[in-house]
């Protein structure tokens, strides 16, 4: 067993880990893969690695054989639901905190235990490690894939690690190639769009095919993938009235602005709680708050075809990257919407035309990401060749409530000043891993599982008690 101080870039992390030796080869195979996410959006990859068949199975070329590419594997997925949203640290300067949380749960992987919860003392249960790692979220593969590959290479453990970034440019540049030339639409976390890491990424990866420079546009989502995993400070199933500690658009918030005169192009769901309003006297809506996720979509593509507008790009939107693992499980919505704003009209004229072509291909990551994780695989030998039973292990990250100064939420969670107030090289065990179940997880969730996610919702069934 041995012990190892980690380092990182701009402040020096002191992680007291203890290893076992690098399993033998063969045992090697028999390990699960473990798949990482800020939240549960990641379960879209994992969906897409369940139910991938891009490859013969016997001799690994491509071509479909019938057979799930994954047919003899299995997983750990954790999702860090604790520190999300990851799209946020940039913005309040937190970004050596954010990788601070992402190798902590890269150390997760590689560690033989996790945390269980009986009345008021956690229990240590034992996990197998992993033989490979998919970082099936954005924000991390932007900031922090270099840093995980690099601490990866410090335990010794020779475990291959796969991003989301390279994956999802892939599938745009090759649409672009295939048909007339448009702009490629980033819509990601605000993080990932603060690191410029899809820009980078395009113009290097098109460079390298000699094709001309993509025009490239870029939104961050605020609060759409936080409303879709129920971060209270951007949704809340109860709420009947505006509130002073919502961080999502609103016409009140300068920097992300619902500006009234839009009030058609956001087409927004009134229905319910989905659209707060704050009146006068007289009935009138003096500020608006979202508190539904397609409301959040709604608002974050009509500011992108806006902004396309203000500077005056000539080549419409005709390829959009979902570039957070959350959003495909909005992407009809966001076709529905991106279908509306193409016909939308003001002033008898189509507003949206000059920027946005007719049809708009969603790039959904996922499917790349698969196939480039079934590749690797392959290429390292780590193929598990024993077909039989295997447990699917599911993590999530709660907020340790033993650390002394812990600041939680009406709901459980950190604050959100606690969240970005902390500072990184602190050595403390913020949260603690545990399985999901029906408390960490919503029910309505789990629904969303079900309809978008059958093969995974299939595999939490056999873990997750509660469930249908």
């Amino acid at each position: 067993m041995t012990k190892r101080i980690l380092c990182i870039i701009p402040a020096c992390l002191f992680l007291q880990i203890s290893f076992a030796q690098q399993p033998a080869a063969k045992q090697k195979k028999q390990l699960p893969i473990g798949v990482f996410d800020s939240g549960t959006g990641g379960l879209t990859v994992l969906q897409a690695m369940l139910t991938l068949d891009a490859f013969n199975n016997e001799t690994g070329l491509p071509g479909p054989d019938g057979k799930p590419d994954f047919d003899k594997e299995y997983y750990q997925y954790l999702a860090d639901q604790a520190n999300m949203p990851y799209g946020n640290y940039a913005a309040e300067n937190k970004t050596a905190l954010l990788k601070e949380h992402v190798l902590k749960n890269m150390q997760f992987f590689m560690q033989p235990d996790y945390a269980l919860q009986q009345k008021d003392s956690w229990l240590q249960k034992s996990k197998p490690e992993v033989k490979m790692i998919v970082i099936a979220c954005n924000t991390a593969t932007a900031y922090a894939l270099g840093d995980i590959k690099n601490y990866v290479a410090q335990q010794q453990k020779n475990i291959p690690v796969i991003g989301v970034i390279d994956a999802g440019t892939k599938a745009a540049l090759e649409y672009q190639q295939a048909h007339a030339k448009g702009t490629i639409g980033v819509f990601a976390t605000a993080g990932t769009v603060a690191s410029e890491g899809y820009p980078r990424t395009i113009k290097a990866m098109a460079a390298k095919l000699n094709m001309p420079e993509p025009s490239v546009v870029s939104q961050g989502g605020v609060g759409l993938a936080e409303s879709i995993d129920r971060d209270w400070s951007y949704f809340s199933d109860t709420l009947t009235r505006v509130r002073s500690e919502y961080k999502g658009p609103s016409v009140k918030n300068t920097s992300l602005h619902i500006e009234p005169s839009l009030g058609a192009a956001y087409h927004f769901n009134t229905e319910g709680n989905k659209l707060l309003c704050e009146f006068d006297g007289s009935g009138n809506c003096l500020d608006m708050q979202l508190n539904d996720p397609a409301n959040y979509a709604r608002y974050h593509l009509v500011t992108l075809c806006e902004k396309m507008l203000l500077q005056h790009y000539t080549q419409p939107m005709n390829t959009l990257i979902l570039g957070c693992t959350h959003y495909p499980y909005l992407k009809d919505t966001i076709a529905e919407v991106l279908n509306e704003l193409y016909n939308f009209q003001s002033d008898g004229t189509f507003r949206y035309r000059a920027v946005l072509a007719e049809h708009v291909e969603l790039i959904d990551p996922a499917l790349e990401t698969a196939k480039q994780a079934y590749v690797t695989m392959r290429s390292d030998n780590l193929q598990e060749d024993k077909p039989g039973k295997k447990e699917n292990m599911f993590f999530i990250s709660v907020p340790n409530t033993s650390l002394p100064g812990v600041q939680l939420q009406t709901d459980g969670w950190f604050t959100y000043a606690y969240k970005y107030g902390r500072t990184e090289g602190a050595n403390k065990d913020y949260v603690k891993y545990v399985p999901f179940d029906t408390k960490n997880i919503s029910a309505a969730t789990y629904a969303r599982f079900k309809m978008v996610l059958p093969d995974v919702y299939k595999k939490l069934q056999l873990e997750v008690k509660g469930i249908n």
